[in-house]
């Protein structure tokens, strides 16, 4: 037995996934580990993220003490045996978690494994509450953690039901609580969380601004008020960062995309935001709103128009509308100065605590002493008890005695005078703490730092290189490293990418530098041609094996896509906006961001500038297109004749083939429907697209020739052009033309009394949608069982998928939506019938499913055929 572990914090979230593995062999591993938890908003427990001066056992035990799940990583070293110890810290690891903890354990292929490691195994593999597979790189390691946590919530979850379908989670789609994971304690802020708590209490504000200057811990506050008032808000809780957000006309898609309602550019994202919301028990926490403050009268129409939401909103000014209630945030209390100072008398204090807190992070032995307790404090009144340029200071104390710092800190401070006058006064120091902080930098640091201001949202080690002077010499990695060693840069892994971020408040000042060293343009055009190429270099590859990847890629880089679309558009470089915007076409799609696109593109032709046929042709596509099933008078149909045209005028037959798609489309819902008009489109199309080599487009076409034959009761030719589909999706081992194709051939299937085969292939694409987190596909996959249970006479199952698809189709957008179904025929069929009632039943209890509790419910046969069991 060991004594108690003391108490030692882990990141601040409900589900901690503790990883356990030797450090410096795993290194990749524990990144791809890391990635994949943090990928579902769960909490990684590692050692390397604690920084506090506690022994390794002890931190790893307290770890430990409060995590939920086991995650074992082995590879080939048994790990070091510390003096006095029978067995390693990963043996002990394992020794010590709890019988009743879920355990996923990753063995790494290999041939060279140390005997100890290999006793270990063994004994593990006994374990029959551990569940265990071998990977073969960090890449797949990724893949399994992702799907097995995935798996092991859903049954843990499935376990905690009640035994009456009605019970089944009753909250609607996509809950949760979605805050990002701070790795910090939160210091000084009891008051304030218990005023908070009480103004967010069940019929208290709706709407709290918690305003103050940059720096002042807002966001970080915020965040913890959220999560501790969590379990009030059923439906969960949303965070969303609009500091990326430049036009107020753009919250309403920000908020579409935080919340998972699709925006196809068809002009109603508020009125599908308020369709969402509608019903729903939700908290939005909004951050930095202070440069969208127009975009207020949108919350107010979201909270008239949905009662059980509740709006959290971090900003530097007020948002000055009527059902707005102001919460300051100050700066952290600081000792009283009529009185001799002391370690003891300081202690508690919160702006001295979060110094030392935050100085353990560099410097763990670091402690306030009688000898520094006077520099400390004076360090602390000297940045007025601001946080952020607390941490700031802090992160120096590795290199600089606290009564050094203070005298460096106070000669700036008096060379700096009051700093801007129109600043307030604590914004003013906080500038001037930002200031001295790079003062303590060298000459390739403070310019990077100044570079990285043109960044929006997060950024790669790769882009920075790209961005960054290349006549300048400068070692981009160290210099980097020293930022983030200064606490001016923040660093995360996304996937196998090191990811790094910037506050909007040193990001300002980093664009003020920028600005006065005379750079700015070339630094900004440097970046717009680095996401250039990332564009290009998406487009060869998205529509293949690593669509996945490319789509994960991609949408941690959408901040900065959409600032190279602005930079075009600000400098009437139409043509380059055009060409970019449309390498990224399956990216706006699939990622739901057609509506921002549009508005661009409606730019580039009211601009009246002269237009390459190419830049034209895309315009027009994006302006006409995405929004086909809206045109009653067939008023698209010309602008997207003339965007083929001037594809076909350009040289760009996918381009072409595309468009001639969408005019098969447009005329099929036209008032006056030309079915042979748009057979003779879409054969014109899949010919371009052979001809081309364009695999994926002549899948598309072949998709829309089949409900062209089925539309015309053509079944059998609908299947064959089905199939063909099929197969080009599955030889390029493209997932999501695989999901459309399947869903279309399950249809076939079924109108040719195949029900069993179509049962396989709406459930197939059905999974596929769920892995690829494809709602649409989702929603399709559930109508599609709904009539293949409905056909078996399942009833109450077919009742509940149905309501399970109506409710994600409401909250995703997707209800007003072109779709291509006929679940509709069967549901007709059972309603006019004497299981009615029993139907209606199963229905609302549907309405009740989150969509991972639907789709698992849907697939439950397929496992059970999987596994042996009853059909």
């Amino acid at each position: 037995m060991h004594p108690p572990s003391r108490a030692i914090r882990t990141p601040d979230q409900r589900l901690r996934v503790f990883v356990s593995s030797t450090l410096k062999e795993l290194a990749p591993e524990r990144a791809a580990a890391r990635a994949a938890i943090e990928r579902l908003h769960l909490a990684p427990v590692m050692f390397e993220l604690g920084a506090r001066p506690h022994p390794p056992r002890d931190l790893y035990r307290s770890y430990l003490d409060q995590s939920d799940v086991f995650v074992g990583l082995y590879g080939d070293r048994y790990g070091w045996v510390a003096l006095g110890e029978a067995v390693s810290g990963l043996a002990d690891e394992y020794l010590l978690s709890p019988r009743s903890m879920p355990k996923l354990i990753y063995i790494r292929e290999s041939d060279a494994r140390e005997p100890r490691l290999t006793e270990l195994l063994d004994r593990i593999r006994s374990d029959d509450r551990a569940s265990f597979k071998y990977f073969t790189d960090p890449r797949e390691l990724r893949r399994f953690l992702e799907a097995d946590l995935a798996t092991l919530l859903a049954e843990r979850f499935d376990q905690s039901r009640q035994a009456t379908p009605a019970t089944v989670d009753s909250r609607p789609a996509d809950i949760g609580v979605h805050l990002p994971s701070p790795l910090t304690e939160l210091i000084g802020r009891e008051r304030e969380l218990d005023e908070l708590d009480q103004l967010l209490r069940p019929g208290g504000v709706r709407l709290v601004t918690l305003t103050g200057p940059g720096g002042i811990g807002k966001s970080r506050l915020a965040i913890a008020a959220a999560d501790r008032v969590s379990e009030r808000y059923p439906d969960g809780i949303r965070f969303v960062d609009c500091s990326p957000v430049h036009d107020p006309q753009l919250l309403p898609n920000t908020l579409a995309q935080a919340l998972g309602v699709r925006d196809i550019g068809d002009g109603l994202v508020l009125d599908k935001l308020s369709m969402a919301l509608h019903g729903r028990s939700m908290l939005l926490l909004l951050d930095n709103f202070e440069q969208i403050l127009d975009a207020a009268p949108t919350l107010s129409r979201l909270l008239a128009a949905s009662p059980g939401l509740t709006i959290v909103v971090t900003s530097r000014n007020l948002l000055r509308i009527s059902v707005e209630h102001s919460f300051p945030v100050g700066p952290l209390e600081l000792p009283a100065g009529d009185s001799a100072l002391t370690p003891r008398g300081v202690a508690g204090n919160p702006a001295v605590d979060l110094f030392v807190e935050r100085a353990h992070a560099v410097k763990p032995d670091f402690e306030i002493t009688d000898a520094n307790v006077d520099a400390v404090v004076g360090i602390c009144r000297a940045l007025d008890g601001v946080p952020l340029a607390l941490e700031l200071a802090a992160a120096k104390i590795r290199v600089l005695t606290p009564g050094a710092m203070l005298t460096r800190l106070d000669n700036l401070l008096r060379f700096l005078g009051g700093g801007p006058r129109d600043l307030p006064a604590r914004q003013q120091t906080l500038r001037q703490t930002i200031e001295w902080s790079t003062q303590m930098l060298d000459d390739d640091e403070r310019a990077l730092l100044a570079v990285l201001g043109v960044f929006d949202g997060g950024f790669s080690l790769e882009a920075v290189e790209a961005v960054v002077d290349p006549s300048s010499g400068t070692d981009v990695l160290t210099a980097l490293g020293a930022l983030v060693d200064s606490s001016l840069v923040g660093q995360q892994d996304s996937g196998e990418r090191s990811f790094f971020s910037v506050l909007a408040t040193v990001k300002a000042y980093a664009i003020e530098q920028l600005d006065a060293g005379g750079t700015t343009a070339d630094v900004r055009e440097r970046h717009a041609r680095y996401f250039i190429g990332v564009g290009r270099a998406a487009e060869s590859e998205i529509e293949g094996p690593l669509q996945l990847d490319w789509m994960e890629r991609l949408t941690d880089d959408r901040d900065n896509l959409r600032a190279v679309v602005r930079y075009l558009l600000e400098h009437d470089d139409w043509d380059r906006a055009a060409a970019f915007t449309w390498t990224l076409y399956i990216f706006w799609w699939i990622g739901g961001y057609l509506g921002e696109v549009r508005i661009w593109m409606e730019a580039v032709l009211a601009s009246g500038a002269p237009l390459s046929d190419l830049s034209r042709a895309v315009a027009l596509y994006y302006t006409r297109a995405i929004t086909f099933w809206q045109d009653r008078d067939g008023q698209v149909i010309p602008g997207l004749q003339e965007s083929a045209e001037l594809f076909h005028r350009a040289g760009d037959p996918p381009g072409e083939a595309l468009t001639r798609v969408s005019i098969a489309l447009a005329l099929l819902v036209a008032p006056d429907p030309d079915v042979q008009q748009a057979q003779a489109q879409l054969e014109s199309s899949l010919a371009l697209f052979r001809e081309a080599d364009d695999p994926w487009g002549a899948a598309m076409a072949l998709v829309a020739l089949g409900r062209v034959a089925l539309l015309q009761s053509q079944v059998d030719g609908a299947f064959e052009d089905f199939r063909e589909s099929l197969a080009l999706a599955r030889q390029q081992q493209d997932e999501l033309s695989e999901t459309i194709a399947l869903h279309h051939l399950g249809w076939a299937q079924l109108l040719r009394g195949e029900p069993d085969a179509a049962q396989q292939s709406f459930e197939t694409s059905l999974g596929l949608s769920a892995r690829l987190g494809h709602r649409e596909g989702i929603a399709y996959g559930l109508e599609g069982l709904v009539a293949t249970e409905a056909s078996a006479g399942r009833v109450e199952r077919s009742g509940r998928l149905l309501g399970a698809a109506e409710r994600l189709r409401q909250q995703s957008g997707l209800y007003n939506a072109p779709s291509f179904s006929f679940h509709q025929r069967w549901v007709d069929q059972i309603r006019t019938g004497d299981a009615a009632a029993a139907f209606a039943r199963a229905r609302a209890d549907g309405r009740e499913l989150t969509s991972a509790a639907a789709t698992e419910y849907a697939l439950e046969n397929r496992v059970q055929r999987n596994d042996g069991g009853a059909a």
